[in-house]
């Protein structure tokens, strides 16, 4: 697991968890030792990327499946999921334009506001 962790960057609890969920399924030896594959790094890649955009563990759960690799391009097998992932689309759209405008609001502020070189001291405040 520790090669895995190094390789993906994500914590041991939350790789349990992905297996507990039922999105990584790595192979067990007759120990009970966890044997994870080059396409298991990629998973969990996946999971995080999906993570990131905010979709549930149970949506990912239901994508993963439908997500092969051909030709070093992801072709969607599940045509059932396409109304859900444009929501899903169209969520995340909304969010980057609101985080656009928040940018755009501080790159206001940071322009308008003088440049640290023309800064004045702090002064204490006396009470």
């Amino acid at each position: 697991m520790k090669e895995m962790v190094r390789r993906t960057g994500v914590h041991e609890r939350l790789l349990r968890y992905y297996e507990q969920q039922g999105l990584l399924t790595p192979e067990r030896l007759p120990s009970g030792y966890r044997v994870y594959s080059d396409s298991d790094v990629e998973t969990v890649r996946r999971i995080r990327c999906l993570l990131t955009a905010g979709l549930t563990t149970t949506l990912i759960g239901r994508v993963l499946p439908c997500i092969r690799a051909e030709e070093e391009r992801l072709v969607p097998a599940c045509p059932d999921l396409v109304a859900q992932l444009q929501q899903e689309r169209q969520r995340i759209t909304m969010a980057i334009q609101e985080l656009q405008t928040s940018r755009n609001m501080l790159d206001v502020v940071i322009t308008a506001a003088p440049h640290q070189t023309e800064r004045q001291p702090d002064t204490p405040l006396t009470g």
